[in-house]
């Protein structure tokens, strides 16, 4: 509603899901897309993604609720110009709308910004790794979380000394709260 209200923006469509949104950008072909992270089935970065796979040129702006470094460096690592939270004023909204629109390196909030850079100066989860963070999530113990993964109860060992260490906590639970916190797993 409130980019309808722009003189120089006009609103395309709206989607409802990450699929919907994937028919429609190849419908309607927008000069920038708006898209948030959190869309059902099919997550907004793979929306992204397949966007991107259909047009490599689409340009993206992401804008969630969605604070964690993990979930931002996903969006843009799969081909958003830029991620913008909620929360943000809807000048910032629209100068980043426009930003993109017009091909300029949009500026990004000193909070994405800091999460960005704080995100890679740590070490990354290995994909093994966050499927065991989100089984530890539903309350899984090593022995479950081996017959699931098809992997022995050593190997699900090693995979959450590793967590810890990486994620710098001190149990399961801290590491399942950080996890959630930086967008690792929702």
């Amino acid at each position: 509603m409130l980019i309808a209200r722009q003189a120089d923006m006009q609103v395309a469509g709206l989607a409802g899901s990450g699929e919907e949104a994937v028919e429609l950008y190849s419908a309607l072909r927008p000069d920038v897309t708006l898209m948030d992270l959190q869309l059902g089935r099919m997550s907004g970065v793979d929306a992204i993604a397949a966007i991107r796979h259909i047009d490599a040129r689409a340009r993206i702006v992401v804008l969630t609720m969605f604070h964690g470094d993990e979930d931002m460096y996903r969006a843009l690592e799969a081909g958003a110009a830029t991620y913008v939270l909620k929360e943000a004023a809807f000048a910032d909204l629209v100068q980043a709308v426009r930003d993109v629109h017009r091909g300029r390196p949009p500026l990004m909030s000193p909070e994405v910004r800091a999460k960005l850079a704080g995100r890679a100066a740590r070490p990354v989860l290995t994909p093994r790794e966050v499927e065991v963070v989100g089984h530890i999530r539903q309350g899984l113990r090593n022995r479950e979380i081996a017959t699931v993964c098809g992997i022995s109860e050593e190997t699900v060992q090693t995979h959450v000394k590793s967590i810890l260490l990486k994620l710098d906590a001190q149990d399961r639970t801290a590491a399942v709260s950080i996890a959630l916190s930086r967008g690792i797993i929702h």
